[in-house]
């Protein structure tokens, strides 16, 4: 639409044609909202507490897996008391410390920590090593009752003196796991068992049959809601 003055002069309304500044100022400004957001997914998703394998935080208390774990052969559930019956295996609370440390090791310089949150009454600030994102819904009581072992995602803890990640706990890797889990099950006796291994019977086409039916009735899902809820 053209607006004609008395002079007999014409000019274009306000808006109707585009200011090419502004124009490069929303293309520019658009670029950088999109690459803010995608490093700060990338950050978030990508960072060591989800996604890499052999992350390994420092602890508050130099606790050894290897010596509890491995050398005197402590079962997982004695400390992580909650994994059998809720969805999140419990870390260690004081009060588990203090029922051997009350009578072992009392002088113990390492176990300062220990004994100060023991009197203060707090609990020991455990740094996470395994974090999923907060979107994803994990349920560990359920994956100890049908037979998956405690090294099958997080590996042999018994030999490790400072626990770290060996494995990428990423989407894949659990739908991968999901779409055949067979040969992630073991006897629901042993899912503690670091030492546990599949005999050559467990693994013959016989056994493998066998297990199919069990296989089929666990059907673990591998649509989102399984464990985007």
């Amino acid at each position: 639409m053209t607006v004609y003055r008395p002079n007999g002069g014409s000019r274009s309304p306000k808006g109707s044609r585009s200011n090419p500044r502004r124009r490069l100022a929303f293309v520019l400004g658009g670029a950088l909202l999109v690459t803010s957001l995608s490093g700060a997914a990338l950050a978030y998703y990508g960072t060591s507490d989800n996604l890499d394998v052999g992350y390994c935080p420092t602890q508050p208390v130099e606790f050894s897996h290897k010596v509890h774990a491995g050398d005197l052969g402590i079962d997982c559930r004695f400390c992580h008391v909650t994994v059998e019956r809720s969805a999140f295996a419990a870390l260690p609370s004081t009060q588990i410390c203090m029922k051997c440390h009350s009578k072992v090791r009392t002088d113990s310089v390492k176990l300062l920590p220990i004994r100060a949150t023991f009197a203060a009454d707090r609990p020991i600030a455990w740094n996470r090593v395994h974090k999923l994102a907060d979107h994803v819904y994990f349920d560990h009581s359920a994956h100890l009752a049908v037979g998956v072992g405690c090294s099958t995602c997080h590996g042999r803890v018994d030999q490790m003196h400072r626990v770290q990640q060996v494995q990428p706990l990423s989407m894949g890797w659990c739908i991968d796991c999901h779409r055949n889990p067979l040969l992630s099950l073991r006897p629901t006796t042993e899912v503690t068992n670091m030492n546990w291994e599949a005999g050559a019977e467990s693994l013959s086409p016989g056994a493998t049959r066998a297990a199919q039916p069990r296989a089929r009735a666990l059907s673990p899902p591998t649509h989102c809601s399984g464990c985007h809820r």
